[in-house]
């Protein structure tokens, strides 16, 4: 519950706390709570609850409704567009790369978008240990095979993908490209569980890759990051560093860019398939 969040340190401006909180609960159920509703949700005085709605809505961070319920005001959005246009997600992730670098030394680390049953790589600092393979910005690979597909995949229900690929899977890249659909639904299952993806091979031989996904401010899949190496060179502890590494990279992209993330049973713990 968002009260608990707010228990468990006290505001230095108790006021502005409680502002928010009631911002938080109307932006989270518009048009669904009175007056008495946030009086009971904040555990405040009705006469309190009104004084914040009629302060916010005299500052246009708040509406009433014809119904006598609330929505967010129109001073929010100007706040929210602010904040998105200096949280571009290829921005963030260039103001994390030095620190993944130095945990990375060898691994290829890259950003990518969906583009239809696509992804497009907007960011790759390549490694050595791969020079078989390098990603390129503005290169696209199929999302059925590659890690940080997966990752936007494990996001979306069964149905979605299936619909998407109701034509069948592109042709295969490798040996080990997964032919049919109910393999790769077997493999966004273990996304789903683990928290991140692992290309084994899919997309080149000789290369794996762990994938997450960047969250935007609705929680939704908007860009992917990934880390790859070469096969030979996986063991328990190199999985364990680059998972560890990958998963904060995705959740402090996804934090800058808006999101608020739940924590996830497994995320971040390497394991082997």
């Amino acid at each position: 519950m968002a009260e608990d969040a707010h228990e468990a340190i006290k505001p230095a401006v108790p006021a502005v706390a409680r502002a928010a909180l009631l911002l938080d609960l109307v932006s989270a159920e518009p048009d669904a709570l009175s007056l008495s509703d946030l009086a009971e949700r904040l555990a405040l005085a009705k006469s309190s609850v009104h004084a914040l709605t009629r302060t916010l809505i005299d500052e246009r961070l708040l509406l009433r409704t014809s119904r006598q319920t609330f929505i967010v005001g129109p001073r929010l959005m100007r706040w929210a567009t602010a904040f998105s246009e200096r949280s571009d997600v290829a921005t963030e992730f260039a103001r994390i790369w030095d620190e993944s670098t130095v945990r990375l030394q060898g691994a290829t680390i890259t950003l990518s978008m969906r583009d239809g049953n696509d992804v497009v790589y907007i960011g790759a600092r390549n490694s050595e240990s791969t020079p078989w393979f390098n990603f390129r910005v503005g290169m696209r690979l199929p999302m059925a095979f590659t890690a940080t597909g997966h990752a936007f995949m494990s996001k979306m229900s069964d149905a979605e993908i299936r619909y998407r690929f109701r034509d069948g899977l592109p042709e295969p890249l490798t040996r080990n490209s997964p032919r049919e659909l109910d393999d790769v639904l077997a493999l966004v299952a273990q996304t789903r569980d683990r928290g991140y993806s692992l290309d084994l091979e899919y997309v080149s031989d000789g290369m794996v890759c762990f994938g997450a996904a960047v969250l935007g401010p609705a929680n939704e899949a908007v860009a992917g990051v990934a880390v790859s190496l070469p096969a030979a060179e996986r063991t328990a502890e190199t999985d364990r560093r680059v998972v560890a590494t990958l998963i904060r990279m995705a959740r402090t992209i996804s934090e800058r860019m808006g999101a608020v993330i739940e924590e996830q049973a497994g995320a971040g713990m390497a394991k082997r398939p």
